[in-house]
């Protein structure tokens, strides 16, 4: 399956010099993007940490790599090189700032890896200005349409969407959006699937990235955050349940976001009158494990919101962020979207579009002046109409909206 992010990544290595930091969730997609990145090049190389011959390699020094490129003879083009898993490596920044500093005009340089940018970070500012990050999230209504390769130039949204495949939509839904689940749609398959890849998250990633012991409980923490997709976060809850303290809830929290188990989404309160400020909300990088059906339609329409927000920060479109609004009336949307820290859009996510048009979703574009408000209904029916038309709150078929984004 070609990935979303391929063309654009394709156009970073003919204007910028800078490498690619490639971070997402573990079996996203990471090393397939990688893989058919090369293949755009007329030499590549593909290095995983995890390969014990390719370690050998890295740990042998920038020479070594330089070595393996063919960078000590006249090329016509330059070679493509990706590093996989390499913040595993203790001192990764170093031996990546060292090859970098030294063939940054010679080779192209790719750096994938299961946990987020904040790993990344970690080091300071020793890699400032030498890499662009991009994150790959996993399958999307849009991506199934081929959104990428059809918006206008300039567009942040596709204005002609076009309709979902039934059995895509089915498999979507059912099965996430990971590529291998979502592409077989089998549910013996999928069991399995979701089983190994959790035992791999809480063993395997949690032991080479942190330090932590109380691994049971860290699980129960997951447990506990995945029934509660898309509640407000009660942290001294969570801290009695889980038997630890809050400041311990909070820290493990991060660590489940820098694996991708989860994400946040912070309230939005800025001229919005009793709002509240600091409860936030948790939704998990993978639905598709999300049991309660109202709970795992808000949990996809999010992930859709938070790929689309990614991919046009990302590729400097702006400044985008992914919010809810919450007041102590109760009343609340579900999301807005915010661009260049100014409300955009604002959507509400409902099982039924027989289901009346929120009063609070009025009340709060009037609050934010936000440009657009959505209702999105799972259950309607694909309209081949342009949802970013209307100003006015407007109930529309998620099919629709979703497939309109990235």
């Amino acid at each position: 399956m070609r990935r979303y992010l391929l063309e654009e990544l394709t156009r970073h290595y003919q204007n910028n010099r800078q490498m690619i930091f490639l971070s997402g969730p573990r079996q996203v997609g990471k090393t397939t993007v990688a893989r058919m990145l090369g293949d755009t090049f007329p030499a590549n190389q593909y290095f995983n940490w995890d390969n014990q011959g390719h370690r050998e390699s890295i740990l042998k020094g920038p020479d070594t790599i330089a070595e393996a490129l063919g960078l000590n003879r006249l090329q016509a083009d330059s070679p493509f090189c990706a590093f996989d898993e390499l913040h595993k490596y203790r001192n990764w920044r170093g031996f990546l700032k060292g090859f970098f500093d030294q063939y940054e005009e010679s080779a192209r340089v790719l750096v994938t890896g299961s946990a987020s940018l904040e790993v990344f970070k970690r080091g300071g500012d020793s890699l400032m200005g030498r890499y662009f990050p991009y994150t790959l999230h996993p399958v999307s209504v849009a991506e199934c349409v081929g959104v990428s390769g059809k918006k206008i130039a300039g567009e942040l949204i596709n204005r002609q969407p076009e309709s979902i495949e039934d059995d895509c939509w089915n498999a979507l839904w059912r099965f996430g959006g990971f590529p291998e689940p979502f592409l077989k749609a089998d549910q013996r398959f999928y069991n399995r699937w979701r089983k190994l890849r959790t035992e791999q998250l809480f063993r395997e990633d949690l032991r080479d990235l942190t330090r932590i012991q109380e691994l049971g409980q860290l699980e129960m923490l997951a447990e506990l955050l995945r029934n509660q997709v898309g509640q407000l976060t009660s942290y001294s809850y969570l801290a009695k349940t889980v038997r630890v303290s809050v400041d311990t809830i909070r820290r493990w929290i991060v660590t489940l976001e820098s694996l991708y188990f989860c994400y946040t989404v912070k309230p939005w309160h800025s001229n919005v009158a009793r709002a509240l400020r600091k409860e936030p909300k948790y939704y998990l990088c993978d639905w598709s494990q999300v049991d309660d059906p109202g709970a795992r339609a808000e949990n996809m329409v999010a992930s859709a919101l938070l790929k689309a927000v990614h991919w046009w920060s990302e590729t400097g479109e702006g400044d985008f962020g992914l919010h809810f609004i919450r007041d102590k009336q109760k009343r609340e949307a579900d999301f807005l979207v915010t661009r260049d820290q100014q409300p955009w859009f604002l959507v509400e996510v409902k099982a039924s579009g027989n289901a009346g048009l929120s009063d609070s979703l009025r009340y709060f574009q009037q609050q934010t002046n936000a440009k657009h408000a959505f209702q999105v209904a799972m259950d309607a029916d694909f309209v081949a109409r342009d949802c970013f038309a209307h100003r006015d709150p407007i109930i529309v078929p998620a099919k629709t909206f979703l497939a309109q984004l990235i």
